[in-house]
C-alpha cells in the first residue's frame, strides 16, 4: 500500500470504507481487552497459585516495558517501508499465533515471555493501523472517525462481560474465541479495504521551519492532555472495584458490570454526535477541552457524593466522557501528525500515554488512598482532567 501525505486531502473516504477500519480498529481492541481484565489473569492463577499477585505484577510490568519499546518500533518501522496494511497482517497473525500458544504454556516463566512477545506483535498490529487513518483520513471526516472508533472499547467491554457470564469455561476456549473474534473484525479491511487516493494540498506539503514548531507545540499539548486523561482513567479504572464495594456493598459483580459497559456504549452516540458536529462546524481542540473538563467536573461529583446513586451516575457520567474523549482524540491527533514520512512514530510516542499511565497511576493512588480516602484521590484526579481541558482549550485554532 503506498503511502499518502493527504490529512488535508480533498478526497473523501466512502462510510463503508470507514465503518470496514472502525471494524478493524474493534478488531484490535477486543484482542486485548477481555485478554488483559479476564483470560491472562485467570491463566496467572492456575500456573502460579498463591504467588498470583507477584507474578500478575512481572507479567503487567514486563508487558507495558514491551508495549512502549513496540510501540515507538512498530511505527517507525511502517514508516521507513512504506507501507501499513502488511505490517497490520503480519502483527494480527502474530497477535493471534501467541495467544494460541499460551494454550500449551505450563509454567510461569514462558508465560511471562510469551506476554512480553504477544505485546510487540500486538503494537505490530495497532500502530500502523492508526497510522494509516492519517493516510487516507481527511481533516473533514477525523470527527465522524473518531465517533466510530468509539465503537471498539464498547465491543472490547461487552466480550468480556461473555467471558464473565461463562461464554467458555476453560483459558483454551476463551482465547480461540479472541483469536476468532479478531480475525473476523480485521480481515475484511485488509482484504476488502480500498480507499480513495487523496489529493495533497498545500497543508501537506513540506513544512516551514515555523509550521513544523507550531505543529511540534501543537503534538506536545495533545500528548500531555492524552496522558493526564488516561492517568486519571487508569486509576479509576484499578480501584473502581474497591469504590464500589465501599460506596454499595450490596451491590453486585453484574450491576458493576453494566455500569462500566453501558458508560461505553453511551459514549459511542456522544461522539459520534459531537465528532461529525466538529467535522461540520470546527473547533475540534475546542469539543475535546469541553470534553475534558466534564470528566473532572464527574469525578469531582464522584468525591462529593454522598448518596450512592449520584455517585453511580457521576461514574457513568465520567465513564461516558472519558471513552468520547480518548476516541476523538484519537483522530484529532492526526491533524498534527502531518508527515506521513513520521506518522507512525509519531503515533508509537503518543501511545506511550497508554502504557506510561501503569508507572504513574500506583504511586500517586498509594500516596493518597490510604491516608485520605477516595474522595480526595478522585479530586486529584479531577484537577489532572481539568489541567487537560486547559491545555487543549488554548490550543492555536489554525492547527
Amino acid at each position: 500500500m503506498a503511502m499518502d501525505n493527504g490529512a488535508g486531502g480533498a478526497a473523501r473516504q466512502p462510510l463503508g470504507f470507514l465503518l470496514l477500519y472502525a471494524l478493524a480498529y474493534a478488531g484490535g481492541v477486543t484482542a486485548y481487552t477481555p485478554f488483559l481484565m479476564l483470560v491472562l489473569p485467570a491463566r496467572i492463577t492456575e500456573l502460579a497459585g498463591a504467588d498470583d499477585i507477584v507474578w500478575l505484577g512481572y507479567i503487567v510490568f514486563a508487558g507495558a516495558v514491551a508495549a512502549s519499546v513496540s510501540g515507538v518500533l512498530s511505527g517507525w518501522l511502517s514508516d521507513r517501508t512504506n507501507s501499513r496494511r502488511l505490517w497490520v497482517a503480519v502483527g494480527m497473525v502474530a497477535t493471534i499465533l501467541l495467544q494460541l500458544a499460551m494454550m500449551q504454556c505450563d509454567s510461569i516463566g514462558a508465560l511471562l515471555w510469551l506476554v512480553v512477545a504477544w505485546q510487540l506483535a500486538l503494537n505490530l498490529m495497532l500502530v500502523p493501523l492508526i497510522a494509516w487513518a492519517g493516510d487516507f483520513v481527511p481533516d473533514t471526516q477525523k470527527g465522524l472517525l473518531g465517533g466510530l472508533l468509539s465503537i471498539a472499547p464498547a465491543l472490547g467491554a461487552w466480550s468480556g462481560i461473555l467471558f464473565a457470564a461463562g461464554a467458555a469455561a476453560s483459558f483454551e476456549g476463551k482465547a480461540v474465541i479472541i483469536a476468532a473474534m479478531t480475525a473476523a473484525l480485521m480481515l475484511p479491511l485488509l482484504l476488502l479495504g480500498q480507499p480513495r487516493r487523496l489529493t495533497a494540498s498545500p497543508d501537506v506539503s513540506p513544512a516551514s521551519q515555523a509550521t513544523s514548531s507550531h505543529l511540534q507545540s501543537a503534538a506536545v499539548r495533545m500528548w500531555v492532555a492524552r496522558l493526564l486523561m488516561q492517568i486519571s482513567g487508569a486509576a479509576l479504572a484499578s480501584y473502581l472495584y474497591f469504590w464500589l464495594r465501599a460506596l454499595d456493598p450490596a451491590m453486585g459483580d453484574g450491576e458493576k458490570t453494566i455500569l462500566f459497559a453501558g458508560g461505553l456504549s453511551a459514549s459511542i452516540v456522544v461522539a459520534l454526535f459531537l465528532g461529525r458536529w466538529s467535522d461540520r462546524y470546527g473547533h475540534p481542540f475546542a469539543v475535546l477541552s469541553l470534553i475534558a473538563a466534564l470528566a473532572g467536573f464527574a469525578l469531582a461529583a464522584m468525591a462529593l457524593a454522598d448518596d450512592p446513586a449520584m455517585a453511580k451516575l457521576a461514574y457513568v457520567l465520567f465513564a461516558i466522557a472519558g471513552a468520547t474523549f480518548l476516541a476523538l482524540h484519537a483522530s484529532q491527533t492526526l491533524r498534527v501528525l502531518r508527515d506521513p514520512a513520521q506518522r507512525g512514530l509519531g503515533i508509537g510516542l503518543f501511545n506511550l500515554t497508554n502504557t506510561a499511565p501503569s508507572l504513574v497511576m500506583p504511586w500517586i493512588a498509594i500516596s493518597v488512598v490510604p491516608g485520605f480516602g477516595f474522595g480526595k484521590l478522585f479530586l486529584v484526579l479531577a484537577l489532572l482532567a481539568l489541567c487537560a481541558a486547559a491545555l487543549l482549550a488554548t490550543m492555536p485554532r489554525d492547527v
